[in-house]
């Protein structure tokens, strides 16, 4: 990436895919297949082992199919101690080895959710004392620096419903106390809509820790719902809160023309939660969210 715009790819999440194995899932190989023909030539890993963890058999893969890797993710649970290091970094590890094969620059870094993602039970505390927010901080300070510099890859945190960072506060929080050079945000337009944050004003407030995008939108009617009724993040998926663009909210326009005015290049990753979903449904729709994406801004292209 060496031109100033703003490049469109795709990832697993788009298809329905949540986990490394499950038979509700699309197979990886027609995923593969699928985001070529719709026109994409960037994805993410999608959760590690979903995609062959072999590199040289993923790099057969994707070349066959003109495609490459932007970023691999990571789960992280630091607010829980110190010592969630040790949990965090082997499997952090692996998929660091395998993005940075890849030629991938970012590993998009999801905290925890204090309720579980499937069934919406309560595992913790949906807030967190200054003990934990102190070890949130070095946790991720620390996954930054080691990243960075044993590998060559930058963190992106991503702020997501039902986790202890999602709110414009907790976001804030987050970038106040952490080093930029070891953390940036991988600011996911439809977790800030569904959380309260706003997607515009972290771009104008914080334009240098704007490091990734994934782009989606939140059903407006759907969340209005979710708030009245206190619904889990499980039932909210369930229930169509993700929506289709430009169907919904925040204005991707005016976040794709606020992301081109910090003139250096990024990556705005499509992601819409549809897990589970048929097979037949994905592909139509990641090409007319393609299309769209393609039209909202002057300088936003696909490689």
């Amino acid at each position: 990436m060496t031109e100033n715009k703003l490049i469109i790819g795709t990832a697993p999440d788009s298809w329905g895919v949540w986990f490394p194995d499950d038979p509700k899932q699309t197979p990886w190989e027609r995923f593969l297949d699928e985001v070529a023909e719709s026109g994409y030539k960037w994805i993410e890993l999608g959760p590690y082992g979903y995609l062959p963890t072999d590199p040289a058999r993923l790099a057969e893969e994707l070349k066959a199919r003109d495609l490459q890797i932007s970023a691999g993710t990571v789960f992280t649970a630091f607010h829980r101690g110190l010592d969630q290091w040790e949990t965090a970094w082997e499997p952090a590890r692996k998929v660091a080895e395998l993005t940075a094969a890849m030629g991938g620059e970012h590993i998009v870094v999801i905290p925890a959710m204090w309720r579980d993602d499937v069934t919406g039970e309560a595992v913790e505390s949906g807030t967190l004392s200054e003990n934990a927010w102190s070890d949130l901080f070095t946790g991720h300070n620390r996954l930054g620096k080691t990243l960075l510099e044993d590998f060559g890859l930058k963190q992106q945190f991503h702020s997501h419903a039902d986790s202890h960072v999602g709110a414009q506060e907790d976001i804030e929080t987050l970038l106040g106390a952490t080093d930029p050079q070891y953390l940036n945000l991988c600011l996911d337009t439809g977790h800030a809509e569904y959380c309260g944050a706003s997607s515009l004003e972290l771009i104008k407030n914080y334009p240098d820790r704007i490091g990734y995008l994934h782009l989606k939108q939140i059903n407006p009617e759907i969340l209005k719902k979710v708030n009245e009724e206190n619904m889990t993040w499980a039932a909210a998926n369930l229930a169509g809160v993700m929506t289709e663009p430009p169907n919904g909210l925040p204005d991707l326009r005016a976040v794709i023309q606020a992301v081109e005015a910090l003139d250096r290049p990024i990556f705005g990753i499509v992601e819409q939660d549809m897990y589970p979903v048929a097979f037949d449904v994905p592909m139509p729709i990641a090409k007319r969210t393609r299309n769209y994406l393609l039209s909202c801004g002057s300088r936003t292209a696909v490689s």
